[in-house]
């Protein structure tokens, strides 16, 4: 898989990986409209390089929203440890994974101009553009007190129904006690299935201490990441047929 770290452009660096896939067409931002919005593709493009059978190692993109606020680093590691599943169970499929990550703390300043001003700067609008031309999103975000971060409700807000209707999305979420709330993974999903997104059936909610949990919780974490992570990779292949 290949992963670009979203922050600020200047600092966007690309790691590869092995077999390296192909660029996977992306949304410019110079085709956004001022407002920042643009339709979600309806449909994916099919080319493939010469001789190489689609089905082998086609690449396929991923968009990761890390809404981690305050000491980010926690929601983060949630969400690489949920990308590396999806990108073994696409891979299993025979696609190889192009990843961009958008952190969204990085782009609190600007989120705050766009409510402030309507209008959507230029980071703001590429990291619009990666959610856009994805095939399939993970969305990492903490639940402190039971609701998403104003972060993740801004971008939400952001993005609207229009652009991520019929997007797969595997949602994450840390709730950051050791009490799970029975509800809590309903709610999430409620969050995305009200802006027509489309949520695998698995929601993987994390407590308090989960990094340093006994081996059989962390165990099932795992199994219900890997379940996530296979009906993510289900529906994005799906996708692109």
């Amino acid at each position: 898989m290949t992963f670009v770290s979203h922050a600020r452009r200047a600092s966007r660096s690309p790691r590869n990986c092995s077999p390296k896939p192909r660029n996977c067409p992306a949304t410019s931002s110079s085709a956004l409209p001022d407002d920042g919005t643009t339709a979600r593709p309806q449909g994916r493009s099919q080319e493939h390089d010469a001789g190489v059978s689609t089905a082998a190692w086609s690449p396929v993109s991923l968009a990761v929203v890390s809404a981690g606020v305050g000491c980010p680093r926690p929601t983060r590691l949630l969400a690489d440890w949920v990308t590396e599943a999806v990108c073994r169970s696409l891979a299993a499929g025979g696609a190889c994974a192009e990843v961009e990550v958008l952190e969204l703390h990085r782009l609190t300043a600007d989120l705050a101009q766009h409510s402030a001003q309507g209008r959507a700067s230029l980071d703001l609008r590429e990291a619009i553009a990666a959610v856009v031309a994805a095939d399939g999103l993970v969305v990492a975000t903490p639940v402190p007190t039971g609701s998403p971060s104003e972060l993740f409700d801004a971008f939400l807000a952001l993005l609207g129904d229009r652009l991520l209707s019929g997007m797969p999305v595997l949602l994450a979420v840390d709730s950051g006690s050791r009490r799970q709330l029975p509800d809590l993974a309903q709610v999430m999903r409620g969050r995305l299935t009200d802006v027509h997104a489309d949520p695998v059936p698995t929601v993987v909610v994390t407590g308090l201490g989960w990094r340093d949990t006994a081996c059989s919780d962390a165990a099932r974490l795992r199994a219900c990441i890997d379940r996530a992570a296979a009906e993510l990779a289900e529906a994005m292949r799906s996708q692109r047929q």
